[in-house]
């Protein structure tokens, strides 16, 4: 959102960012900034907003809080008397789509970027199983995709999941790949030094940096670790927060794998610095996923220059993403055995990490620039 806001602003639009108030993902180690409900920055307005607790908290109470934001965010807007033209909304959560209903009324055009398929993901992960539940989710999401006036998706992958569902979308369903912000991740001096910060020793190490959650599926790269402790030249660096972290620390504690290290999150200016000095950006879904989800990791990775091993369900299109730009393997998460030789493949290909580093990074400007993706989502406003 940073860097759409960035962008959309550098071209001449007035542009407001109305989101939560940050309260997770903040970089514990630097002094604790003061928030303000409203303030310019960089030239864009942004309006946070309080609501109730949703991150790390059980799904019942994520979802009220997921349905009462959509009624916090008007409230605010009509507050401070934010004329709207046109609107963005990011998906999760999907309510917010009902900003952009609401704002219809008034003749604003909205745009819906669905970024994971809500409810089909949650059911998949076994999150939602009460059928009136899920009866009442498929309701929001069929209200959402109808009165939104486009829907964007990150792969086609996605958009034809959606088409099965929903054919009469053609129309105003498109794809419009996730982009990166190519110029951040560009080599230069280290901001932070985490390989001194951290005490890193290992020569090569294999960072997982994101969310920790049931969809990452994070026990499988402790199974992995496990299994090859004979190398002594490689470390499991899991950098983040999310509500299996705690579980995580405790099932690698208690099979002693010196080999996995746990640390906070990074905040994203920081970001780049610790991929600087990673050899191996790693990328995990669980096999209980059906949706064709691209991890945006993945992304970050191919800028940054790392080559990529990801772990995926055999649906996700982060596959055909990662051996097109012959940066990286990929295996199926659901085989176990799979991921752990392909761990060693990618291992014993160390020599060509700088190579499928900079095949990636050339795959992401061709594919994912920052500017040419934004381009696109202009074009679909205009249109």
């Amino acid at each position: 959102m940073l860097e759409l806001s960035k962008e959309l602003n550098s071209r001449g639009y007035q542009v407001t960012v109305i989101t939560t108030w940050p309260e997770y993902n903040l970089n514990g180690n630097k002094e604790v900034r003061e928030f303000s409900e409203i303030e310019e920055e960089l030239g864009i307005t942004v309006i946070r907003i309080k609501t109730l607790p949703h991150h790390n908290i059980n799904y019942f109470l994520r979802g009220i809080a997921q349905l009462l934001m959509p009624l916090q965010f008007l409230l605010k807007l009509w507050m401070y008397k934010v004329k709207v033209d046109a609107c963005i909304i990011y998906s999760p959560p999907l309510t917010l789509a009902f900003v952009g209903i609401v704002l219809k009324i008034q003749g604003v055009k909205s745009l819906l970027n669905i970024q994971d398929l809500f409810p089909q993901n949650a059911i998949d992960l076994g999150v939602l199983r009460n059928p009136i539940q899920i009866w009442f989710f498929r309701c929001i999401e069929i209200i959402s995709y109808r009165f939104s006036d486009c829907i964007t998706v990150h792969s086609e992958g996605n958009r034809q999941s959606i088409l099965k569902k929903y054919p009469d979308l053609t129309n105003k369903l498109k794809t419009l790949h996730n982009w990166i912000d190519l110029d951040h991740h560009q080599t230069g001096e280290l901001g932070i030094d985490f390989r001194k910060k951290w005490n890193l020793k290992q020569p090569l190490i294999a960072v997982f940096a994101g969310v920790m959650g049931p969809s990452q599926y994070l026990n499988l790269i402790l199974n992995i670790a496990n299994r090859i402790q004979d190398n002594s030249e490689i470390l499991f660096l899991l950098v983040g927060d999310g509500t299996e972290k705690e579980n995580l620390i405790d099932s690698a504690a208690e099979r002693k794998l010196t080999n996995v290290r746990f640390e906070n999150f990074v905040s994203r200016e920081d970001y780049p610095s610790l991929l600087k000095v990673c050899s191996l950006g790693l990328v995990c879904l669980s096999p209980l996923n059906r949706t064709p989800v691209v991890p945006g990791k993945i992304l970050g990775y191919m800028a940054a220059g790392l080559p990529v091993l990801a772990f995926l369900h055999d649906e996700s299109d982060g596959h055909a993403i990662i051996q097109e730009a012959e940066c990286g393997i990929t295996s199926n998460s659901s085989d176990e055995e799979a991921c752990v030789q392909a761990f060693r493949k990618i291992l014993a290909c160390k020599h060509r990490f700088l190579e499928m580093g900079r095949s990636g990074r050339s795959y992401a400007e061709k594919k994912f620039s920052k500017k040419m993706c934004v381009s696109q989502m202009e074009q679909l406003f205009l249109k």
